[in-house]
């Protein structure tokens, strides 16, 4: 793949993450639309019945709805031919119902890594994501930590 298919790969993505960012359902939507595969296959939990640019529209309005301050802060980008990686610090206030949870006003911080695969028109065609849940259920307080407390030690 030419040096310059993985610059357009990286705008792609860049346009995708400044959409996500920007809060607006209807946005990344579109962006999704414009940038995204219909048929994308999207290696992570998504919700039930759902396949496609569909699954990833819907798994955005799901962490817009529990977490309207959610940011994505890239922390690494690796790309190698037709691929990128990203390490991401995701960030947000629990203000909505998630998980069948209702709104706990915490904080969460967690990480999470995604390779995403690219057409040859820079289009997203796949995705497999590693997102760390147990962090954030348990900032959530929806987990126990098994940390020990100080008074146990």
């Amino acid at each position: 793949m030419p040096a310059n298919q993985v610059e357009t790969n990286k705008a792609t993505f860049a346009r995708f993450h400044d959409a996500v960012n920007g809060g607006d359902l209807e946005v990344i939507a579109r962006t999704v639309d414009e940038v995204v595969a219909p048929d994308v296959a999207f290696h992570a939990p998504v919700p039930v019945g759902m396949t496609g640019a569909q699954a990833l529209k819907q798994v955005w309005a799901v962490l817009l709805r529990a977490f309207p301050d959610v940011r994505v802060t890239i922390e690494d980008v690796i790309a190698e031919d037709d691929k990128l990686v990203f390490r991401n610090t995701v960030t947000g206030t629990h203000l909505g119902e998630y998980r069948g949870a209702p709104p706990t006003g915490r904080k969460v911080e967690y990480s999470e890594i995604f390779v995403v695969r690219f057409t040859e028109d820079a289009r997203i065609a796949e995705i497999w994501g590693v997102v760390d849940v147990l962090t954030q259920l348990r900032q959530l307080g929806m987990v126990p930590d098994p940390s020990p407390s100080p008074a146990s030690a």
